[in-house]
């Protein structure tokens, strides 16, 4: 039987003003950002959180699925609503917040793949899908999907087995996932906060790329670009330098590291 989670556990630990503070648990659903987005149009408190058990249609970036097996892992969407013009730091807080968790809760050093997948030791534990809902330029709300293996056997997934890992699999032991989660709500909050106010976490960010100065390909849609990853703006964008010396500014995309 799948050890549920203990939400008291949870609740001391969490330091938070409104992220986590309305949490909605459930079992078992296709994926908590259809919940949470159907939360947020109901008027759902900025910083609700939703947090389930097992997806059973748990997606990724790029519209790939995400294994989500019952009882091991956390799967949770952060509903929030910042303004339109910071609407990119939460690109840059998420993974943050994941990275600062995992080495504050379990001890385990974690890079950033540009732009949001968190690694520990090269291979992927946790990864962020951002949807926003606008109204005109206006930000209606921002989903926060996030998808973190805990005490997951990767090892029983072979699709995955190469290029992801979990607490378990990195500390031989299963970690606290009350422990985690609370941790990652302090330092999501935190983290946005600041954000709204200096450069301090677009530095802490960028100082965990894992992607920087590496040789990368980046595809977005039919555009594909080849370089070295240079830096980031101020935006998050990731900035190439292609063969020719041109530099190529990458908003988004899905990008391979290739040395």
């Amino acid at each position: 039987m799948a050890m549920q989670l203990n939400l008291t556990l949870v609740e001391e630990r969490l330091k938070t003003r409104c992220v986590g503070r309305n949490l909605l648990y459930l079992t078992r659903t296709p994926s908590t950002q259809d919940v949470a987005r159907a939360e947020a149009k109901r008027g759902a408190p900025e910083g609700t959180v939703v947090l389930a058990e097992e997806q059973t249609a748990g997606r990724g970036r790029l519209g790939r699925s995400w294994v989500s097996p019952a009882g091991k892992n956390l799967y949770l969407t952060l509903v929030m609503q910042p303004p339109a013009e910071r609407l990119r730091v939460l690109s840059i807080v998420s993974p943050l917040a994941v990275a600062e968790a995992l080495e504050e809760a379990v001890g385990l050093p974690s890079r950033i793949k540009w732009p949001n997948d968190v690694l520990v030791g090269g291979r992927k534990i946790a990864g962020i899908l951002i949807e926003t809902e606008l109204a005109g330029e206006a930000v209606k709300y921002a989903l926060v999907g996030i998808g973190l293996n805990v005490n997951f056997d990767v090892g029983a997934a072979p699709e995955i087995a190469d290029i992801a890992t979990s607490v378990r699999r990195e500390l031989g032991r299963d970690g606290s996932r009350e422990e985690l989660l609370a941790a990652l709500l302090n330092a999501f909050e935190a983290r946005y906060s600041e954000a709204l106010e200096s450069d301090a976490v677009f530095q802490a960010w960028r100082s965990r790329l894992e992607t920087l100065g590496r040789r990368v390909r980046a595809t977005l849609g039919e555009r594909v670009v080849e370089g070295v990853a240079e830096d980031v703006d101020a935006e998050g964008s990731l900035l190439i330098r292609r063969e020719d010396g041109s530099l190529a500014t990458v908003e988004a995309g899905d990008v391979t590291l290739s040395g």
